[in-house]
């Protein structure tokens, strides 16, 4: 059998958790700060852990990273 393909769409946005969560960047950052509150742009810092339903959809483009 080949190999199977990572989707080079996820392999740059997501990582893997040693416990198997996915990571991902946090969404309404890019602009738009000025009308977005402080406490919004002060929670949305750093790193979120997906949703099940959104792991269930990244899970198999990434064969590798489990």
């Amino acid at each position: 059998m080949p190999k199977m393909k990572t989707k080079s769409s996820c392999k740059k946005r997501f990582k893997v958790t040693a416990t198997g969560r996915i990571l991902a960047g946090q969404a309404g950052k890019r602009h738009g700060m000025i009308k977005r509150s402080n406490k919004f742009i002060r929670n949305a810092r750093g790193t979120t852990t997906l949703s099940k339903a959104d792991e269930q959809i990244i899970k198999p483009m990434m064969p590798y990273a489990r």
